[in-house]
């Protein structure tokens, strides 16, 4: 197991804005597939308009990770991007142990921690209440290379490496909450939009 920089795999310290820590992402990003959910479904179609985007919003949260790796099994030669909540990410964390042992190198976890269900509304997570560490769960789940950041400064230093680590990777992202431009707006039809990106994935 490849445990990188042991101090940096705790729960993230500050936290930086939502938008800042993407664009750090949009900046290093190419021609990888890009899964976003939620808060990350809002604000990255501001940032990146690629074919290989996908805006998974389903009224069960907690999918988008199986969803992406599953893609990123099926598609060995592509990385693979994942943009998930930490609500979401308490709805689904057996995934961390499904990732861990599914042993795909070319993807990539990002976990955006608010402490907030800020899609439904703003309340509080558990997790942010019982302080819980996504980087711990991560790397206690088997997942090798784990990274933990609140720093936009750090994150944007280490953010090239900490993306080609060994594969699977996991990276969690404390972000600021964007208050009340919360409100997440249909990115429309599903199947239309799964149409398109069928085709791009053929391209």
């Amino acid at each position: 197991m490849h445990v990188i920089k042991a101090e940096a795999t705790a729960q993230p310290r500050g936290r930086m804005p939502l938008v800042e820590a993407l664009r750090v992402l949009r900046d290093w990003r190419e021609n990888q597939i890009v899964v976003t959910t939620m808060g990350a479904a809002r604000e990255w179609p501001k940032l990146s308009s690629h074919p290989l985007d996908f805006h998974y919003i389903p009224s069960a949260m907690g999918e988008a990770p199986l969803l992406a790796l599953g893609l990123a099994l099926a598609q060995p030669e592509r990385e693979v991007v994942c943009l998930n909540g930490d609500g979401c990410m308490l709805m689904n964390l057996g995934a961390l142990v499904t990732i861990a042992a599914s042993g795909a190198t070319n993807f990539t976890l990002i976990v955006l921690d608010n402490g907030l269900y800020e899609v439904t509304g703003g309340q509080q997570t558990a997790a942010s209440i019982a302080r819980a560490d996504f980087a711990r769960m991560a790397a206690a789940a088997g997942i090798g290379s784990v990274r933990a950041y609140g720093d936009a400064d750090a994150w944007r230093c280490e953010a090239g490496e900490a993306l080609t680590l060994p594969g699977p990777r996991f990276i969690a992202l404390g972000v600021e909450p964007v208050g009340s431009n919360y409100h997440l707006s249909a990115p429309g039809p599903m199947a239309e939009r799964l149409a398109a990106f069928r085709q791009a994935l053929g391209d």
